[in-house]
């Protein structure tokens, strides 16, 4: 067959670069496991299946690596099966495609690369994780002013901030494995469509490649792509989830916050400004986070309204961008975590500002409820005009502002020393005091940062075997075709 030179530059050429880079190794381990199923179910003769060994083994990976494309084959898979028949007969060499299709294997050799792309996110995630865990553990009592609305709200500490994106790394972790285990199921054996009527054995073939099991339904095996959605969706909301963190972490480091300083390796200075400190590592993970967001936002408009069935849209055209999107994914989590690894909080500035803008009015308020017996309202009413008084004479007296607040509301004065209500409204009373489940109080966070390692230590066991898992189903497919 010879190809429009069109169809040949704009399509054929492309896609067999592409799947060269990422699919020539899975399509070995798959010729391989289909090999020993198909003489193991005894479809194929014991001397057949040592030729056709022999012929696999012959194909030098490196060569097919290095070859160009000339239009004398459809795509990589009539590549192989070209070097194969050359290396053996053709009668033995048309055995091994007995019971399969290019569509199931097609689509086992995605899912085989795609769960190596998920894997290499949730390690780099964990790793975050625990760059996190770190600074969360040794800044327990590091007070600062959290906003909300983009406005000074209330005092808080590093750690319970971290703390806050180290559960939604946890959950992010959860939604990847979540995906992994619906993308680690084998369609081999679906064949083109309806399976076939060989006495095939689709769990062995799962078995030798490291899947957990066969899927279901042969027609669903080839049409559908909710295992792919579901992975580009959990990586999509850890993308934006982290980029929102960033961009807190990119305010944090401006002169004018000066919360966070990031190390050396991390920030570059200016051509003609010698001034200058600017934290690119991070701005770089913002602009890697956002191009992986759009080509996820790509890859679910690339697959929308086509056909249930084959198509070539969630095909070979689609796979380089889904391994664009996971490169990219992984790369952000990567520099975040390094970033972090090396990065450390202004204690004293933090602590400094942790006060401005009203932020322990709430625990004023509270006191008042607590201690006298007040509504919440009332006694917010109160906080109000103590933050007037406050604002139009920002060195008077606090005790005397109470006293005239609570008569011009209750007609009764409320009596507080100067002492007491330093105490009351300074920052790390407000944090102490905060010892609800969650809460920002040092021994509540200690609590937390003790479960979220306990967790972390978890979920890295768990990819781990998982990684394991697929290491022993390639040493035991090594094993039995050298035994064949």
């Amino acid at each position: 067959m010879r190809f429009a030179p069109e169809y040949v530059a704009n399509v054929l050429n492309d896609n067999f670069e592409d799947a060269k880079a990422q699919l020539l190794t899975p399509l070995m381990g798959i010729h391989y496991a289909h090999l020993v199923m198909l003489f193991e179910q005894g479809i194929i003769a014991e001397a057949d299946a040592r030729t056709l060994r022999a012929a696999l083994n012959s194909i030098s990976l490196d060569a097919v690596r290095t070859a160009s494309y000339d239009g004398s084959c459809e795509d990589l898979f009539f590549f192989i099966e070209r070097l194969i028949r050359d290396a053996c007969d053709d009668d033995v060499a048309g055995r091994l495609h007995t019971a399969r299709s290019r569509n199931d294997i097609d689509m086992t050799m995605y899912r085989m690369r795609q769960r190596e792309f998920v894997a290499l996110l949730a390690e780099r995630v964990l790793e975050l994780r625990a760059a996190l865990i770190n600074l969360a553990d040794r800044h327990r009592e590091t007070v600062f002013g959290a906003h909300t609305h983009t406005q000074p709200a209330q005092p808080s500490t590093i750690a319970h901030y971290l703390l806050a994106v180290i559960e939604q790394l946890e959950r992010d972790t959860e939604r990847l494995a979540s995906s992994y285990d619906v993308t680690n199921r084998n369609p081999l054996g679906a064949c083109a469509i309806t399976g076939t009527g060989f006495p095939i054995n689709r769990q062995r073939t799962s078995e030798l490649l490291g899947f957990s099991g066969p899927t279901g339904n042969t027609y669903g095996s080839i049409a559908a792509v909710d295992y792919l959605l579901e992975s580009v969706a959990a990586t999509a909301i850890i993308l934006v989830g982290l980029g929102r963190v960033v961009q807190d972490f990119l305010l944090w480091c401006t002169m004018e916050f000066g919360y966070l300083r990031l190390g050396e390796g991390f920030v570059q200075s200016s051509s003609i400004m010698p001034q200058k400190r600017n934290p690119v590592a991070l701005e770089h993970a913002r602009a890697i986070g956002s191009k992986a967001v759009g080509q996820a936002q790509a890859i679910m408009i690339a697959v929308h309204n086509t056909p249930f069935g084959d198509i070539v849209d969630t095909e070979d055209d689609l796979q380089p961008l889904v391994t664009s999107m996971f490169r990219d994914a992984t790369r952000m989590l990567t520099l975040v975590a390094a970033t972090m690894k090396d990065a450390d909080f202004d204690v004293a500035r933090l602590a400094e500002r942790a006060a401005c803008g009203g932020t322990t009015l709430t625990e004023l308020a509270d006191t008042l409820v607590r201690e006298q017996g007040l509504p919440f309202t009332t006694a917010r009413g109160i906080a109000v005009l103590l933050l007037k008084a406050r604002t139009d004479d920002p060195h008077g007296s606090l005790a005397l502002a109470l006293g005239k607040a609570s008569q011009e509301l209750l007609g009764r004065t409320f009596t507080y020393s100067e002492e007491q209500l330093d105490t009351i409204m300074s920052p790390r009373h407000f944090v102490n005091v905060r010892v609800t489940l969650g809460g920002p109080a040092p021994d509540e966070t200690a609590r937390a940062v003790v479960e979220s390692r306990r967790l972390l230590d978890r979920d890295t066991a768990a990819w781990q075997a998982r990684r394991d898992h697929i290491v022993q189903a390639e040493g035991q497919l090594h094993e039995l075709v050298e035994q064949l």
